[in-house]
């Protein structure tokens, strides 16, 4: 029964989250039953995408990469796919009728990846970007939406903002990694090599814009979505607040991460201040 090959599917997407994203995963259950599934869905997609043009470094990633870009056209097109990971979005995308337009952003975003290690100019970094991150924001909202193409146009910006800000976080983070064992940087008009203070705060003031603009749409989604997504602003605030604080030469020669106890000590008090209605 293809229903059996579907719930496999469905639990490989859960098990590449789990096993990637410790906090990803986390702010997940605390969505809605009913759109986890699509969420792990989404997520076991693009970090399989991801997965190939930063860690499969002794094989041909862009052999491999364009056999997944090949292998997702068809799970589009014919509904099903023998890679479980690629059969469970394709549900998803149907279901919620993601725009094809995200899909090829994103993987024009890591096929850049492939080739391009130095971002130099703003426009090159919103490109980025927005392949990169926001789409992603953008499947998941059609998720917590249901498809409804009007809350999801009222929601479209902050999502977009969220994305941003979670990805720059990102970057910001793995400074060192993407710089030193990928020799990629995605930060323009900034150099690495002489990251100071003055840098770290330039960056670290965009970010807080983007969250500024996030936190405003996380308050106008379905009750199905607001805590999760709430919960992953609140992790991803708090890994800023720590760079924040961190040294910018620190930063360079060291990941900064939130602790796993940290991490449920903060989901406690969020969930209080979701409840206080503190958001």
């Amino acid at each position: 029964m293809k229903a059996l090959f579907d719930t496999a599917s469905y639990h490989c997407s859960k098990i590449v989250t789990k096993t990637y994203s410790t906090s990803f995963s986390l702010a997940t259950k605390m969505l809605a039953k009913s759109i986890r599934d699509d969420i792990y869905n989404i997520y076991g997609f693009v970090r399989f995408a991801d997965e190939i043009v930063d860690s499969f470094h002794d094989y041909d990633k862009k052999t491999l990469f364009e056999n997944f870009s090949r292998d997702l056209e068809d799970a589009l097109q014919n509904k099903i796919s023998l890679n479980p990971i690629l059969n469970s979005f394709q549900y998803t995308y149907h279901k919620y009728g993601i725009d094809k337009h995200l899909v090829d952003s994103f993987m024009q975003s890591m096929r850049m990846d492939l080739h391009k290690s130095k971002y130099l100019t703003e426009e090159e970094f919103k490109t980025y970007i927005y392949g990169s991150a926001d789409v992603v924001g953008l499947m998941c909202l059609k998720v917590f939406v249901n498809g409804d193409n009007t809350r999801y146009n009222e929601l479209k910006d902050s999502a977009m903002a969220l994305g941003s800000a979670f990805q720059k976080v990102n970057f910001l983070r793995d400074l060192k990694a993407d710089h030193e064992g990928l020799n990629r940087s995605y930060f323009p008009n900034t150099d690495l090599n002489n990251l100071d203070e003055n840098s770290k705060l330039d960056i670290i003031n965009d970010i807080e814009a983007d969250f500024a603009k996030g936190l405003n749409g996380i308050k106008m989604l379905p009750i199905e979505a607001k805590f999760g997504v709430f919960m992953a602003y609140r992790y991803y605030s708090q890994l800023l607040k720590k760079l924040k604080k961190t040294p910018a030469l620190q930063i360079k020669h060291a990941r900064i991460r939130v602790a796993n106890h940290k991490k449920i000590e903060l989901l406690m008090r969020s969930y209080v201040k979701y409840q206080l209605n503190l958001m």
